[in-house]
């Protein structure tokens, strides 16, 4: 049995759905993220969970008993707030005291748990300054030991990590997933970074206008997106339109933009003449010398990313995307001639529709 369970959850502002029929089992200590664009459901869907917003439909229990309408502070979850939300006139000590003060902890207990809070999260040396003293990292981290301190079976996380600068934002979500496995708590994060959410998560929901659209690892979200909204949210994607030219076998030709491509897949669903979308990711396209490759290109833009050169190339199936890592090698210069490559592995096909809804069995 799931330790966390949400069936068909569903939440109406008025005739507006914000979410509908949200369907997620989660397992005791998973690290879950729910990932999509701004407006789609995920932070509304977390503060249904917290008991902040009423659930208009559906079912919400954790190991066993239903909360679906339980007073948040009988819930006993940690939640980290985007703000932090700390109090300003408290020490860091007392911020994450808090909890157990209203929980009614003896005061000796209450100091070796804030004691151990604090340790975890690297602070045991800052308990007497005030937040306004501290950099927003470590506020961070003091409101991850509030929440953690009154040992949560279940912590919600809202945008943790979005005060953060780009630098100490990678660091911190590496420091919190280390923080979750330590500690085991089952933690539910939302979030609209991609990155983030593919580096720290055991399973990541995908949110589209108030739906699940795909539920899996983060290597199977990125490799295989169940639509059209996915690949291109999560990471970037060449999408390729094309038709089938005949299917045999575990292995599909497609036409597109005068080329047949190669397509490894056994779905017997494929017929001639059928219309499909192939999605290419930038990263696995190779550029070779010009008619070496499948097709030739010829470069339009350059951009410098660091790490990676990302180039944009027209070819006979569209301008493609294309990055190359950054190895020292001579760059591309725009109007180039350059063969372009792939391997028949990595082409995907995916849906053209740009929602399709989870089913209750593929976010178990």
């Amino acid at each position: 049995m799931s330790f966390l369970t949400l069936t068909n959850v569903s939440k109406f502002y008025g005739d507006t759905q914000a979410v509908s029929s949200f369907n997620l089992s989660v397992e005791k200590g998973e690290f879950i993220s729910l990932l999509g664009p701004s407006g789609c459901g995920k932070t509304t869907t977390l503060q249904m969970i917290a008991g902040f917003e009423s659930v208009s439909g559906g079912r919400i229990e954790l190991d066993g008993r239903d909360i679906t309408h339980a007073k948040p502070n009988t819930r006993g979850l940690g939640i980290v707030f985007q703000t932090y939300a700390l109090f300003p006139h408290m020490t860091v000590e007392q911020n994450v005291a808090f909890g157990l003060e209203m929980r009614k902890i003896p005061a000796a207990e209450r100091r070796d748990k804030v004691a151990q809070a604090l340790a975890l999260v690297h602070l045991e040396k800052h308990g007497k300054r005030y937040p306004r003293e501290m950099s927003g990292g470590q506020r961070q981290r003091v409101a991850l030991a509030r929440a953690l301190v009154i040992q949560p079976p279940v912590l919600l996380l809202d945008e943790p990590l979005s005060n953060l600068d780009a630098k100490l934002r990678e660091e911190m979500q590496f420091e919190l997933r280390d923080i979750q496995r330590k500690v085991g708590t089952t933690t539910i994060m939302v979030t609209h970074d991609q990155s983030e959410a593919m580096s720290i998560s055991d399973r990541v929901v995908v949110m589209e206008a108030g739906h699940v659209t795909q539920v899996d690892r983060p290597l199977s979200v990125y490799e295989h997106p169940a639509n059209r909204f996915i690949s291109t949210f999560v990471g970037k994607a060449n999408l390729l339109e094309g038709s089938v030219l005949r299917h045999a076998g575990d292995h599909a030709d497609i036409g597109a933009g005068g080329m047949t491509l190669t397509l490894e897949a056994a779905d017997s669903g494929l017929r001639s003449g059928a219309q499909v979308l192939l999605g290419l990711r930038p990263e696995k396209i190779k550029c070779v010398a010009a008619g070496k490759g499948r097709c030739d290109g010829q470069v339009s833009q350059r951009f410098f990313l660091g790490s990676q050169w990302m180039y944009s190339i027209v070819t006979p199936l569209g301008e493609l995307t294309v990055l190359i890592a950054n190895d020292g090698a001579d760059m591309l210069e725009p109007g180039q001639n350059v063969g372009i490559d792939w391997n028949d592995h990595n082409l995907r096909l995916v849906s053209a529709n740009r929602t399709t809804a989870a089913s209750a069995a593929e976010v178990a």
